[in-house]
């Protein structure tokens, strides 16, 4: 079994911050428009860089927006930067109307998502982002694991054409993909081969995924990790090559488990190959406040949730 190790722990958005700081400096078109939210966004090196190219929209997402929506007339290429429940939730008509109903060059950039917003609490977590981007016609949707695939992503989707949802988190979490990986979009990534359960995951789940892998595999139990980054456009040819051998999985992903990816997942098992599938996701529920680590067991978001639900997976081939 293949050895992942923690390469120093660090926030996703960071990453994010680090990639567009990356992007300022190598593309000329690239501008960023924040919502009042400079630091928890982390773009002042990008500001500092590039006075310029930022601008402060403050306290008026749908604004922001519509003017991200309005640079692409000339060329631009906008990252827009708020937390995620600002960037979809408090928006979506906008992001409906101006940017996907036309197809807009737009990267819509969210932090803060999911229950490790922590101790802000349900007002300010949301666990339905995911569902509300991929079911926009055209709109890509990417969630990413750690520090260096967020700041692959953010630097990779300034050359891919079209509407772009970028999600990402606050807190800190292992940083353990390579620092020189090349991102490609709709493409999984394969972590570990198994034979018994195939587990995919996104975000913060897959470190989870990880560690439920070495569990596992202490109880005699074969399991492939696949890292799915891009919820839309799904790598559908990796998900059923996996389960080909294993015969069923798991879906692991910090977001309600009705519109996730693990309903993305299902749609393709039930179109080619129908497999027994466990979820571990919220549970049609709002978040609440609390610390992250106390919020993903609480609502069974970790690797002991990942080792049940594939026990009990396993158990129904």
């Amino acid at each position: 079994m293949k050895e992942y190790k923690n390469q120093g722990s660090k926030d996703t958005r960071s990453g994010f911050g680090a990639g567009l700081t990356e992007l300022g400096r190598t593309n000329p078109n690239v501008v960023a428009l924040c919502a009042d939210l400079i630091g928890s966004l982390k773009m002042q090196d990008f500001i500092n860089e590039n006075p310029e190219r930022f601008f402060q929209i403050g306290i008026a997402e749908a604004n922001m927006m519509g003017i991200a929506a309005g640079l692409t007339i000339g060329g631009k290429i906008p990252f827009t930067g708020t937390f995620a429940n600002f960037s979809t939730g408090r928006v979506y008509d906008q992001i409906r109307q101006s940017i996907a109903y036309s197809n807009k060059n737009v990267k819509i950039c969210a932090s803060h998502a999911g229950l490790t917003l922590g101790e802000d609490g349900a007002t300010h977590q949301i666990l339905e982002d995911i569902g509300l981007m991929k079911m926009l016609p055209g709109m890509t949707v990417i969630n990413t694991c750690d520090y260096n695939q967020t700041k692959a992503a953010t630097i990779a989707i300034a050359d891919y054409e079209g509407s772009v949802y970028l999600r990402f988190g606050r807190p800190v979490v292992a940083n353990f993909t390579p620092s020189d990986q090349k991102f490609e979009v709709g493409k999984a990534v394969h972590l570990q081969k198994g034979t018994d359960v195939t587990i995919v995951a996104t975000g913060h789940l897959v470190w989870e995924a990880l560690e439920a892998c070495k569990i596992l595999n202490k109880k005699g139990i074969s399991a492939e990790v696949i890292n799915i980054h891009t919820i839309k456009p799904l790598d559908e040819k990796a998900i059923l090559d996996s389960v080909a051998k294993t015969g069923c999985i798991v879906t692991a992903e910090e977001h309600n488990f009705l519109g996730g990816l693990g309903e993305s997942v299902a749609r393709t098992l039930a179109l080619s190959t129908p497999t027994p599938q466990e979820f571990v996701a919220t549970n049609d529920t709002f978040g609440e406040s609390a610390t992250p680590a106390q919020l993903m067991d609480k609502y069974g978001l970790n690797a002991a949730a990942i080792v049940r639900a594939s026990e009990k997976v396993i158990q129904r081939k």
